[in-house]
Formats: C-alpha cells, sequence, structure tokens
C-alpha cells in the first residue's frame, strides 16, 4: 500500500495538500459523465487514480489500459502506466521515474497530472455558483468560464438567467500564464470576452486540430489599458496529439479534439461569452444573489438618474478615470444633452452581468431603448465597472447602435 499511496502523493505535490489531507480525496466521477453512453478519457484517469488511492492495482491497470485503446496519444496514460508497473516492484521516487522522456517532458505531464487530479479534489459543491457569472441575457443560452488554475473550461446552460454547470473540460493556457499584456508574450489574457467566429477544420492547419473559435481579445477594456496582440482563439490539437500540457500554449486556450467537437453544439459567436480567470471563485446562493444584487442595483440607479434628467446624479456615476480618459468635454455634453429634454425614458433588455477577474471590476451588456421628445434609439452598450470610494462606477462605456427595426424584433 505504501508504494502505491506514494504515487498519490507525488501528484499533489505542488498543491499545499499532503498526503494525510489527502487520505479521503473527493475523487470521483464527475455526475456529469453520466450523461455520456462512454466515459471519456479524462473520466477513467480519475477512476484511475481512485483504484491507485484504494491500492486496487489490478484495476487501475485495467482503466488505463481502457483510456489508452481509446486513446493512444495519451502520453500522460502511458506514463502512469508504467509507473503502476514499476510500482508493483519498487516504491517510487518520482512519478515518471521509469519513462525514458526530457526532463521538461516530464515536468508538463507530471504538471498534467496533477490537475487532472485536482479536478476531482478540488470542485465546486452542487449547489455553488460562479460569482463571475452573475446574469446570463436570454440571447445568452451558454456561456464558459476558464479557470487557469484548475486548468478547468466550464460550460454553463442559461436557466432563467442563472448559470447551470452543464459541462467541464481539461483545457491548456499560455506557456508563461495569465494577464496577457503585449504581443508574443504566451501568456493567456484575464477579462471577459466575446467568441466572435467560428473557423471549421478545412481552413486551418493542422495545429489547431478540429477548429478554432475566435475570441475579441483585444476588447474595449484592453485596448484602453495599451494591451496588444491578437489572435486568442479557443482551439483544439494536432491530429496525433490527445491533450497538450496545463502552459503549452502561446495564449489561445486550448482542448482536445473531442471536447472541442462537442463544445460546438453549444458554441455560439456573437451569443457566448468566455470568463478567463486566473481562478474561479465559486460561492453559495446568499453571496452570489448578493453580489448580482450589487451590481444590479447600481445599473438601475445609472437608469433611473438618467431618466429622471438629474444631469449631477447622473454623472456620478462614473469613474474619475472616465473623465480623464473622455475629457473635460464629455461631461458638459452631457450635461446638456440631458438637461436639453423634457423627457426620457430608457428601457434596458437582455441584460448580462459578469464581474471580471479580481474583485474591483465588473461588465455589463445590454440592448438600451432611449427615447425621448428629440430623439429615439436602439443601442447596444458595454459597460466596464470598477470600485471608487466602496461604490460600482464606469470606467468605459461603448455603444453600437442598431437599425432602427431592431426595435421591433
Amino acid at each position: 500500500m505504501r508504494r502505491v499511496f506514494a504515487l498519490l502523493s507525488l501528484l499533489l505535490t505542488g498543491f499545499g495538500i499532503t498526503a494525510v489531507e489527502a487520505a479521503e480525496p473527493r475523487i470521483q466521477l464527475a455526475s456529469l459523465e453520466t450523461v455520456r453512453l462512454t466515459p471519456s478519457p479524462d473520466a477513467l484517469i480519475a477512476k484511475t487514480l481512485q483504484d491507485i488511492r484504494s491500492n486496487r492495482l489490478n484495476e487501475a491497470l485495467h482503466e488505463v489500459d481502457r483510456v489508452i485503446s481509446m486513446r493512444p496519444d495519451f502520453k500522460l496514460a502511458h506514463l502512469i502506466r508504467g509507473d503502476l508497473l514499476m510500482a508493483r516492484a519498487k516504491p517510487l521516487s518520482n512519478l515518471g521515474a521509469v519513462a525514458k522522456a526530457s526532463p521538461q517532458s516530464l515536468t508538463d505531464l507530471r504538471d498534467e497530472a496533477r490537475v487532472r487530479l485536482m479536478r476531482y479534489i478540488d470542485q465546486p459543491g452542487p449547489d455553488m455558483l460562479p460569482r463571475q457569472i452573475l446574469q446570463m441575457a436570454r440571447n445568452q443560452p451558454y456561456a464558459l468560464l476558464a479557470d487557469a488554475s484548475r486548468a478547468r473550461l466550464y460550460l454553463f446552460e442559461n436557466v432563467d438567467g442563472e448559470p447551470l454547470l452543464k459541462r467541464d473540460y481539461y483545457m491548456t493556457i499560455g506557456k508563461n500564464g495569465t494577464d496577457k499584456r503585449n504581443e508574443g508574450d504566451k501568456r493567456t489574457p484575464m477579462g471577459v470576452y466575446q467568441v466572435s467566429d467560428q473557423l471549421p477544420k478545412k481552413q486551418l492547419t493542422d495545429f489547431y486540430g478540429a477548429g478554432a473559435f475566435p475570441l475579441n481579445y483585444p476588447n474595449e477594456w484592453d485596448r484602453a489599458q495599451g494591451r496588444s496582440g491578437h489572435g486568442i482563439w479557443l482551439h483544439g490539437v494536432p491530429s496525433d496529439t490527445y491533450s497538450r500540457p496545463p502552459r503549452s500554449s502561446d495564449g489561445c486556450v486550448v482542448v482536445s479534439n473531442p471536447d472541442l467537437q462537442e463544445l460546438s453544439q453549444w458554441v455560439q459567436p456573437g451569443a457566448t461569452p468566455l470568463i478567463l480567470a486566473a481562478r474561479a471563485d465559486w460561492v453559495d446562493r446568499a453571496a452570489w444573489q448578493e453580489a448580482r444584487e450589487a451590481l444590479l442595483k447600481r445599473l438601475e440607479a445609472w437608469k433611473g438618474d438618467w431618466e429622471a434628467r438629474d444631469a449631477e446624479r447622473f454623472l456620478a456615476h462614473y469613474h474619475t478615470d472616465f473623465f480623464a480618459n473622455a475629457g473635460r468635454g464629455w461631461a458638459d455634453s452631457k450635461r446638456r444633452n440631458i438637461q436639453d429634454k423634457d423627457w426620457i425614458k430608457v428601457e434596458l433588455k437582455d441584460v448580462s452581468l459578469y464581474l471580471y477577474p479580481g474583485d474591483d471590476m465588473a461588465y455589463t451588456e445590454f440592448t438600451q431603448h432611449y427615447s425621448s421628445d428629440k430623439h429615439n434609439g436602439v443601442t447596444s452598450k458595454r459597460l466596464y465597472w470598477q470600485m471608487q470610494n466602496g461604490q460600482w462606477r464606469v470606467a468605459l462605456e461603448k455603444s453600437i447602435d442598431r437599425p432602427t427595426n431592431y426595435a421591433q424584433r
């Protein structure tokens, strides 16, 4: 047993979790796997680790052999199989002790083993909600949340505006981690992005695998912060590869080809947001509702003061950095515009609410139906909010006018 349990302990190295703390880890097949007729390689690897923990070597070998028969290109499965065979003869000094590979390759595979195992130990409870997704608009049937620390890509279904976890997938990010700032820094950006297009396999080289979904990086906030770069995509892997190490892309989010093909059922260009976070924040319903209501309250107050034609109260909803970037003339123009109207009516439809990574920034998107005694219009609007003096204030505003007949849709 000591020889076998050593493998589990080695996998946990680097996560601050001791073998004692992991004596009864929550390793289990994902409940969502039950919808699949055949367990995925990801689930079978988890079952292998569960068998290792329980000293069921024969069962573990059987499971990992099933993985290899399904995906002969799954390098991690071969590594674990070799260690399982060696564990019968002597204690393991390190994961991959019997493998003949470069030190970097072994390090990459060990990292992959750790994050795959952590998927089943450090997973959110069934009643927890993602704090980064506070409200999904009715025109957003699905949303994606990428958790860099867990190397997981979560797919949520929109159920009456709330996110319901539907699937999760192992993913790869940039070689140098997160917080992309410059062209070529090999980092994955953090923020709220939109899937802007879908590129089929036939339009791409084999490097991108089963296809790609380009993201709108850099978005308005990135450009305002001087961040550069382009070509951040969600895509697959080469045809001779099952998965890549957790940090091995040039900044893109990468999943296996079977997972990308499955995701293609739900991901829709122009309708699917992707929130990229260093670590997803899972909270109970009370905390989630509190964060949601706080942001909704500020949005409603912004709208209400505009309709009340109270220019000073309306302008107080904007961050001091907003005025610095927009210039003094913007506030004067907005003040005159509001005071020049006899009445104003603002209706917000298809409102989505997301929190940026960290605690001091939020993102709202909606369709704005504006009418007054002098002007009518329909606008798609994005507001980027930042905390200032304990309140959400608009730090950046982006508007896109819609055709006149859009209001009738």
